[in-house]
């Protein structure tokens, strides 16, 4: 099996399975190239894996042309089963005749189908996603395949790392500080637990403004940023509770990893959680913006440890039962041998 990987993201949960479900093909023995952004933290992960060309594909470049050449010419000497594009900027550059199988795998919801011409199928990471594309008038494959966290064994990086007391109350978040993500929500609503501490695993546009909110909220010195890690899973294994408190998540990479972890969750009522998340059952949600409602969530499962040990539990067998490897992986499998006029026609 052979396949030509196109993505030019940045950082973030989706980049992070990008990583994950590449090692999983390359331990499963699928051969693999990448066309990627240069100077990515997760770059060095995927030179691993095969051969690399770097691009930033941007839409006004002099080189896209000859990004093309390039892909044609891997496509010559490399004779691809597949060829998958992550998002729709990377979707503009699949093949215009392509014997095999020709991809976009959507981890969000698209404004319209306009990069996808040249795609065979549009598999999305949950059953909102591909409903989202067919209520668009996209007429071709369309497949539902979810995610899987990496399965590595959760190490809990000591507290005194950040400075924080062993027996603080501890939250974790993590993602882009970007205003989709709600971090200013999960700053205000650890702000009224008293004595509990926050970690930030993370970066990104919006950390001068949280950290300036941490000020004003008189939690600065109980707050800690932690940046971009390799790892997430580590540091959220190091917190009582954690939060995912996004305005707009399509499925919420990170809190599955928190389920991994067997840390005890609340999450907004955001598309993908809303999909998996038993509320009560799996963790506790609080309404998008609802800084009350989460605050008061965080408190119940900081305060009955059992009750949020038993949480962490089903929220643990959801995962293995929903987000299997094994099973994602065998679903693109299918996809990647199945002929390219028959996978046109799948739904």
């Amino acid at each position: 099996m052979r396949v030509i990987h196109l993505h030019f993201g940045k950082e973030g949960g989706a980049e992070r399975f990008f990583v994950n479900l590449a090692r999983a093909f390359d331990q499963r023995g699928v051969e693999q190239r990448f066309f990627i952004r240069p100077d990515r933290s997760w770059g060095e992960a995927i030179a691993a894996l095969g051969p690399v060309e770097y691009d930033n594909f941007r839409r006004i470049s002099l080189t896209r042309w000859l990004t093309r050449r390039k892909l044609d010419r891997h496509i010559a000497e490399f004779r691809p089963d597949a060829v998958m594009s992550w998002m729709p900027r990377a979707s503009q550059l699949q093949p215009r005749n392509f014997d095999g199988t020709r991809l976009v795998r959507l981890g969000d919801y698209p404004a319209n189908l306009k990069h996808f011409g040249h795609c065979d199928m549009i598999v999305g990471n949950t059953p909102g996603i591909t409903a989202h594309c067919d209520a668009l008038g996209w007429d071709r494959g369309l497949a539902t395949i979810s995610n899987f966290p990496r399965w590595v064994t959760p190490e809990p990086v000591p507290r005194a790392q950040h400075d924080t007391p062993e027996d603080a109350p501890l939250v974790v978040t993590g993602g882009r500080f970007v205003p989709r993500k709600g971090m200013d929500v999960a700053l205000r609503a650890v702000a009224q637990i008293p004595g509990a501490w926050l970690w930030l695993v993370g970066d990104g546009k919006e950390r001068d403004a949280l950290e300036q909110l941490a000020r004003e909220l008189g939690i600065a010195d109980r707050t800690r940023f932690v940046g971009w890690v390799d790892e997430p899973i580590h540091h959220i294994a190091s917190g009582d509770a954690f939060v995912l408190p996004s305005r707009h998540e399509p499925l919420g990479n990170v809190l599955l990893e928190a389920w991994k972890a067997g840390v005890p969750s609340v999450s907004s009522r955001c598309e993908g959680p809303a999909w998996f998340m038993r509320d009560g059952e799996d963790g506790l949600m609080a309404d998008i913006d609802d800084v009350d409602g989460t605050a008061a969530a965080l408190s119940r499962l900081l305060g009955n440890r059992d009750a949020a040990a038993t949480m962490a539990t089903s929220a643990r067998e959801r995962l293995e039962a929903m987000f299997s490897e094994d099973a994602v992986c065998d679903a693109y499998m299918r996809l990647f041998r199945t002929p390219q006029d028959k996978v046109r026609t799948l739904r």
